[in-house]
This record gives C-alpha cells, sequence and structure tokens, in this order.
C-alpha cells in the first residue's frame, strides 16, 4: 500500500546500480565518520551526496521537479538537496524571499517563483565570469530569462517574482543584509579563490537573512584528507576541519548547524571517477591526489 502511495505522489524508487570497478587504491575515501548513521534526504542536515540518499523517492520527485531525469550524479543531487533541505524547513511557501548566489543556469528559481517566493538572483557581472570560464562552458547566467529555460514557471508568475542582478560573491551588496527568508547557492563558493575566502562568503550569506532565516549552500569537500588539500587556486577544497571552524564561527554571530560526516559504504559511494568523467556514476571524482564529493550546508539563523 505505501508503495502504491509513494507512486500516486509521484515517487519511484531508482533504478538498481550496476557493478563497477573497485575504487583506485591511492584515492581512498578515508575521511568518513561511520560512528554515525548515513544521512537521509527526507531528513537532511549538512551531509556529503551519498549513493542511499538517490534510492529516496523524495530524490526522484525532485528530479522530476527541475525535468530532469533521476541519474547518479552528484551535480543532480545537490540541487535536489537544496530544495528538499529549504523544503524541510517550511521555506517553500508563498510570502517568502530568497537570494540567490552564483546561480548560472540553474532551475531552483524557477522552482522557488512558481512556489510563491520573492527570488533575487544574482551571479557574477559578464566580464568577471568570461575571465572565470564560465560563461564558455554555459554556466553563468546573463539575464533573467535564462533561469526559466525550462519553463518549470509560468512566464508572468516568473516575471513577477524574480529579479535578477550582477554580483560579486566576494563583496556582497550591503544593502542585501537581514533582507531574506532564505539565502542559496549551488556549487559556487568553491570558486572564490581560496578556503578563506570560501568560509567569509558563508558568514557573509548568514547576514542577509532574517532572524529565523535559513542558508543552503553545497561546495566541494575532500573525502581523502584532513590536512593537505588544494587551496588558493581557481577551485578549492574544503576540509572537515574547515567546516567546524565555520560552524565555531557561526555559533558566535547566532547561527547553527548540524554535521553528519558520514559520506557512505555502497558501492558508487567507494567508487570515485576519473577523467572521462560518467554521466551516471559521478558521486565522488578524483581531483589532483584527492577523492571529492559535493558537500551541502544547512545554517539556521536564531
Amino acid at each position: 500500500m505505501m508503495k502504491n502511495l509513494l507512486n500516486r505522489l509521484g515517487f519511484a524508487s531508482q533504478s538498481p546500480v550496476t557493478a563497477l570497478p573497485p575504487p583506485p587504491v591511492l584515492r581512498e575515501v578515508t575521511v568518513s565518520d561511520e560512528s554515525t548513521p548515513e544521512p537521509t534526504l527526507w531528513a537532511p542536515v549538512s551531509q556529503a551526496c551519498t549513493q542511499a540518499q538517490m534510492e529516496e523517492p523524495h530524490y526522484t520527485y525532485w528530479c522530476n521537479q527541475i525535468r530532469e531525469e533521476p541519474r547518479n550524479h552528484r551535480k543532480q543531487w545537490e540541487f535536489c538537496y537544496i530544495l528538499q533541505a529549504l523544503k524541510s524547513e517550511g521555506m517553500l511557501e508563498a510570502g517568502r524571499t530568497a537570494l540567490g548566489f552564483g546561480v548560472g543556469l540553474e532551475p531552483l528559481a524557477a522552482i522557488f517563483a512558481r512556489s510563491g517566493v520573492k527570488v533575487l538572483a544574482t551571479d557574477l557581472e559578464p566580464e568577471g565570469a568570461h575571465d572565470a570560464g564560465w560563461v564558455s562552458t554555459a554556466q553563468h547566467a546573463h539575464n533573467k530569462a535564462a533561469l526559466n529555460e525550462r519553463d518549470i514557471c509560468d512566464p508572468d508568475l516568473f516575471e513577477q517574482m524574480v529579479d535578477f542582478r550582477f554580483m560579486d560573491m566576494n563583496a556582497i551588496d550591503p544593502d542585501l543584509a537581514g533582507q531574506f527568508d532564505f539565502v542559496w547557492s549551488a556549487c559556487a563558493f568553491e570558486h572564490l579563490g581560496s578556503i578563506m575566502h570560501g568560509l567569509e562568503f558563508v558568514v557573509n550569506s548568514v547576514k542577509c537573512l532574517k532572524p529565523g532565516g535559513v542558508a543552503v549552500h553545497t561546495t566541494e569537500l575532500n573525502c581523502s584528507s584532513d590536512s593537505k588539500t588544494l587551496d588558493n587556486a581557481g577551485t578549492v577544497l574544503f576540509r572537515k576541519r574547515d567546516f567546524l571552524l565555520l560552524e565555531r564561527r557561526l555559533k558566535l554571530m547566532g547561527a547553527e548547524l548540524e554535521f553528519n560526516f558520514n559520506l557512505g559504504r555502497q558501492p558508487l559511494d567507494l567508487y570515485v571517477d576519473t577523467p572521462p568523467f560518467k554521466p551516471d556514476a559521478h558521486l565522488k571524482l578524483q581531483i589532483l591526489q584527492w577523492a571529492v564529493t559535493s558537500f551541502g550546508l544547512i545554517i539556521r539563523k536564531l
């Protein structure tokens, strides 16, 4: 009976994962905390992308909402994680206000607008985006209409509910402080030049929240080391200890988050993808000598 109910609601289970070769020995996942249960998408906290979450029915539900076929890919997980996190926090309700950073061509602003949320979407100005390579890789929003290319939201409603401006995430406009019920970014703040700049952005994004507001961000986690990592580069890799440092900073300013560092033990959790990357077996990948995955942060401003 429960299975039939889930099917009527638009939920469906994922197809079985095909057999994969063993993970490369030199890129093992070594920082997982298996003293805690694996994270779930149903009740998300600050957590990593895992295979089990992609097999939950709400993963398929959110894929349907963003007009994508479910696949085992960490970038798709980031969208589903952000949506489920905000849904769990009661943020996808008419009358809410939202601020998006580095929105690129992602479908999230259209989902929020369709839910009755007033959205300010931001991205790097075109010259800076061109220099960073985002324009050539089609990851940059050049105007507001680009954010509804999938026709997720009625065009008239989208025009009414979404505003767009260019903004550097390293220099958030001061007029945005304390204005929003929630803020978000999807795989953006690891590109701000350094670990320090990335953590500073998260802190500054929380300053844009009203009391009781929520920030949801996804980024890169180094799964192989809590010491050596990639820093001061176009893409940086955050460590567990960087997030714990962030937690201490946020507590001092009246914000909180809960972590789960269990990185999973299913086949796709242990497999480290290498170039050319696979379209549907891509939860962890190799960057230099490290295994990396997507990690989400949920921060509540008290």
